[in-house]
């Protein structure tokens, strides 16, 4: 080995945890953890918080840890982290997270010839962190490999600097310090990946809002037609903060789904940070002008919405049967919502239909979510109460529910609000063929496999499902002239 080799070789090779080797947070990963199993501990987090970082990491960690087994590496740092320590290396995890949790990471990967964390009062980050390395290796007697704000000081008194998917303030900084070796991918755009976490495609939902009014046969202009599109604005921006709150207490079991891992949080693309500003953000976004400017029965069912919908977050979609319920309860929600914010009556007709179509449709999740486990050396939906051997009981209920709301259906069309609202409710018929084929098929695909996670953004891409709507609205008009 030449002088210049044995240099490098003596060199030791620093890494930062989070957000560096892993995409995530394991401080953050606990606390959501902690708040999924005490929900009431959210009443003391400020205080902790006011009483600094070493101690609200304390209190967390006494509740709980990260769930080891669904952080998620970044795979070609480790790959280039391994092919350092070949080359013989000294490797040095130093993270400013808890040293307990540091070296039960380390004992995972097992590539690390030292490990520095937070103990003794010490919070092992930024000037702190940069202190410890230069005791230890001497000023750039060290090669570092950070990711944040937190490290630019390290990399003042590093011989060489990495950058794991920095932001542009933090490559620029670092740059400016003329060290910079590599640089690991780039941080994905923050705006792509918020609008990704929120759902805004399944604000095709909330659509149902504008139902009650369109079957009464009342166009919705003027006053109607701006408290109609506030409701939906509404219910969008509520069941986008649950969707958020949602993705952060499910984060381990996303990351165990074959799909759910992609998600921006799941994956580590997003901040957990993020999430926690998000989530009141669309809450007020959802309610604040819901309450000044719509009618207080419609923000009562909002209300309730947001409840519910919480409520199955941190229980209730791990009770087999009643998730499958309150889903279904939670899309006629918007029926009634939609009816209370111009006033309308809405048929106990549609309120039954609605039911049942949207067991079906909440049957049809829970087949799929148990169709991708069948094939693995699983027993049970990650984060549900649902069995593998529960499948085909899922397919029966689901079935016969569809089939339940297309019955609804013709029995409506035998009704005095029908005979008193279409011309031709005859036509009606067409429209309960129609739905029986769509129901029939949804399962079909189903059943064989090939339908996505949820069945109302399939039908959004579905040629023939698209043709069906369109042919019953087309239906429906000409019942009515």
């Amino acid at each position: 080995m030449n002088i210049i080799d044995k240099e490098f070789v003596d060199i030791p090779l620093c890494v930062d945890l989070d957000g560096t080797l892993i995409a995530g947070d394991t401080l953050l990963d606990s606390t959501l953890i902690a708040i999924k199993r005490k929900p009431f501990i959210l009443l003391f987090l400020p205080f902790w918080i006011l009483k600094g970082k070493l101690f609200f990491k304390e209190k967390i960690h006494q509740i709980a840890e990260p769930d080891y087994s669904t952080l998620v590496f970044r795979d070609e740092l480790v790959e280039f982290i391994e092919s350092e320590k070949h080359k013989g290396r000294k490797i040095v995890l130093a993270t400013a997270s808890s040293k307990k949790i540091a070296d039960k990471i380390a004992d995972e990967l097992g590539i690390f010839d030292l490990v520095l964390g937070s103990e003794n009062g010490i919070n092992l980050r930024s000037s702190n962190k940069k202190d410890k390395l230069v005791e230890l290796f001497g000023e750039k007697g060290f090669d570092y490999i950070g990711d944040s704000a937190a490290d630019i000081e390290v990399f003042r008194s590093s011989r060489k600097s990495y950058l794991v998917e920095p932001s542009n303030n933090v490559l620029n900084k670092t740059k400016s310090i003329g060290n910079l070796e590599n640089c690991f991918g780039r941080k994905p755009e923050l705006i792509k990946l918020i609008l990704k976490e929120i759902r805004v495609y399944q604000w095709v939902k909330n659509t149902l809002i504008f139902l009650p009014i369109l079957l009464a046969h009342i166009i919705p202009i003027g006053e109607f037609a701006i408290k109609l599109v506030l409701s939906f604005l509404s219910f969008s921006f509520v069941a986008s903060s649950v969707y958020v709150l949602n993705d952060l207490l499910d984060i381990s079991s996303d990351r165990q789904h074959p799909t759910k891992k992609n998600r921006p949080f799941a994956s580590g693309r997003l901040s957990i940070k993020v999430g926690f500003l998000l989530f009141p953000l669309l809450l007020i976004l959802g309610f604040v002008p819901s309450m000044v400017l719509l009618p207080n029965k419609f923000n009562i069912i909002l209300f309730v919405y947001f409840v519910l919908t919480t409520i199955y977050s941190f229980y209730l979609k791990r009770v087999y049967v009643a998730d499958i319920l309150i889903l279904s309860l939670l899309y006629t929600l918007r029926l009634v919502a939609g009816a209370a914010v111009v006033d309308v009556l809405i048929s106990p007709w549609l309120i039954a239909f609605s039911v049942f179509i949207f067991i079906s449709l909440a049957c049809i999740k829970r087949y799929t979510e148990l169709f991708s486990i069948t094939n693995r050396n699983t027993e049970q939906i990650s984060g549900r109460g649902y069995l593998v051997d529960d499948i085909n009981l899922i397919k029966t209920i689901g079935v016969n529910s569809g089939l339940i709301s297309i019955l609804v259906f013709m029995l409506y069309v035998n009704s005095k609000e029908v005979l008193a609202l279409y011309k031709h409710p005859i036509y009606l018929y067409l429209v309960a063929f129609l739905f029986l084929y769509w129901i029939i098929r949804m399962w079909f695909i189903t059943v064989r496999g090939k339908m996505t996670d949820d069945p109302i953004v399939f039908t959004l891409r579905d040629k023939v499902g698209l043709f069906i709507f369109a042919s019953i609205i087309l239906i429906v008009l000409g019942a009515s002239l």
